[in-house]
């Protein structure tokens, strides 16, 4: 087995996914690596550049010209990093769960940005 590789990728919270996912594709040659649609609409996705790797997410509520940024953090073992980050003082969103083909775990750290602790466990 290949050794798991360690990353952290910006997950962008946009009023419209599909709108970025077009701007992206045309902007920037994303190419989707990994989608999750709900409701017949697209929520979530993880694009491509190049392999540098980063995330939409559809957030009606999210707001208009500047963006909400959370990061994900893709571990080999996010049970013990999130037990980690919360010893050392980080606020648990939601703790670490098994959807969609990945595990993983929500928190704030102590200077407000959110975090996505994460390993995919059922690779696309």
């Amino acid at each position: 087995m290949a050794p798991f590789a360690t990353n952290i990728a910006p997950w962008l919270a946009v009023r419209d996914a599909e709108a970025a996912m077009d701007f992206y594709t045309t902007a920037f040659g994303a190419t989707e690596t990994y989608r999750l649609d709900e409701g017949g609409s697209l929520a979530v996705a993880q694009l491509s550049v190049d392999g540098a790797i980063f995330w939409i997410q559809h957030d009606e509520g999210g707001p208009g010209g500047s963006g909400s940024i959370r990061m994900i953090l893709s571990v080999e073992d996010p049970d013990a990093v999130f037990e980690r980050a919360v010893a050392a003082g980080a606020v648990v969103v939601s703790p670490v769960s098994e959807a969609y083909g990945w595990r993983t775990g929500r928190l704030t750290d102590p200077f407000g940005h959110d975090w996505e602790i994460s390993r995919q466990v059922d690779p696309a």
